[in-house]
């Protein structure tokens, strides 16, 4: 039988989990995926932020539990977060976010989520667990450059006078459409495996080996992607553009929620073991708490990143969006909380500097102090949780 009081204090971090679930998608999850896209002028702020909660929804539950456990079991050895600490994480981690979000600021929410935890575990006597954090630190660090360089290396060749744009864009949505048919959902296979791709849950009717299947199913996905694509750019290639940079804006903002719900329910994966909540249930309302915060807070953000950052077009967005779907998915696969809003400005930069002789520049001062941001954020959270559970902790002795 489950007591009262452990029932009360699973509420109480239930409620900063949702709380911090609608800073999330009122900042990260809810404002980037879409922002190139309000950028180009391919859809408006408003119905950005429609579509953005009903897809970061869908990834929440559909992808969302790999980065849930590693935020609430791998970022700290030798104790499990207790009810109170639970609770004081979410609670200064949502704070900051929301501060970001009401500044203007896209504070990096996997910095304050991870530091949060991190800090009130140190603080219950727990000891780093440097290997996670080598992972995580590995793809924070590497993010700007892979996805800069890549958004950059894109745009350019978009600008590119010998070779066609639109053989161009049909290779790339033929790359997207590798990418699609290789990510893994949970519904498409056993739970304990994280689920499997389209390719693998499709490969069955392929003779040969499981590795033929899965190549042949891919390459028909590629295929019919990249010949969907060029279909529509046969008319009016702008027109196409957008359509597919809106497609893009889709898988990202799916990405999103599948990384970004674990940042908001990780810490009470270790407390629904003491009241008998399956993991489903954590992820649809994590889920619900994104839907909200991208329906009521994201445009506020959207606009930030479409219109302070860089004046996008649809080729820039289009180079920006596919490095950060790579990213997202490899953040989701591996298990690794990652800032969307680091995935998303870096590639927005790098897609601008390709095109900074055009016109097309990024403010230094409004990056400088998203930088900044970042630092303070990850630092800050480490400190104050650190310090929070400490003094509740002698409070309550």
């Amino acid at each position: 039988m489950v007591e009262i009081a452990t029932i009360a204090t699973f509420l109480i971090a239930a409620l900063a989990s949702l709380f911090m679930a609608w800073a999330i998608g009122a900042g990260s999850s809810g404002s980037t995926p879409f922002a190139p896209a309000v950028g180009a002028n391919a859809i408006s702020v408003m119905r950005a932020g429609f579509f953005v909660g009903i897809l970061g929804f869908s990834g929440a539950v559909l992808q969302g539990a790999n980065v849930s456990e590693a935020v609430g079991t791998e970022l700290i050895g030798g104790v499990v977060l207790s009810p109170s600490a639970a609770t004081i994480a979410l609670i200064i981690a949502a704070a900051l976010v929301a501060i970001g979000v009401f500044a203007g600021y896209p504070i990096a929410t996997a910095f304050t989520v991870t530091g949060a935890v991190v800090g009130v575990g140190l603080a219950m006597g727990g000891t780093p667990a440097w290997p996670k954090y080598i992972e995580i630190a590995t793809l924070w660090i590497l993010t700007p450059f892979v996805g800069g360089g890549l958004a950059y290396t894109i745009a350019r060749l978009l600008r590119s006078e010998p070779i066609s744009e639109t053989y161009l864009i049909v290779g790339l949505a033929a790359f997207v459409g590798v990418l699609v048919a290789n990510i893994e959902f949970a519904i498409l296979g056993p739970a304990e495996a994280g689920g499997a791709s389209i390719a693998q849950a499709s490969s069955g009717w392929v003779p040969g080996p499981d590795l033929a299947g899965v190549v042949v199913v891919t390459a028909i996905i590629a295929v019919l992607w990249g010949g969907a694509v060029g279909f529509d750019l046969r008319g009016d290639v702008e027109r196409g553009e957008r359509h597919f940079l809106l497609v893009l804006g889709a898988l990202v903002a799916f990405s999103a929620g599948g990384s970004q719900v674990g940042l908001a329910i990780g810490p009470l994966i270790p407390l629904s073991d003491d009241v008998g909540l399956p993991l489903i249930a954590l992820l649809l309302g994590g889920g619900f708490g994104l839907l909200l915060g991208s329906w009521t807070g994201a445009p506020r953000m959207i606009k930030a990143i479409a219109q302070d950052y860089s004046s996008l077009g649809p080729r820039r967005s289009i180079a920006a969006l596919i490095p950060s779907f790579m990213i997202a998915q490899a953040a989701v696969l591996f298990g690794i909380p990652v800032s969307f809003n680091e995935i998303i400005v870096s590639a927005i930069i790098g897609s601008g500097y390709a095109a900074a002789e055009a016109g097309g520049g990024v403010s230094a001062r409004k990056m400088g102090y998203t930088v900044l941001a970042w630092i303070i954020s990850l630092a800050g959270s480490v400190l104050i949780a650190y310090g929070g559970y400490t003094i509740l902790d002698v409070l309550l002795l």
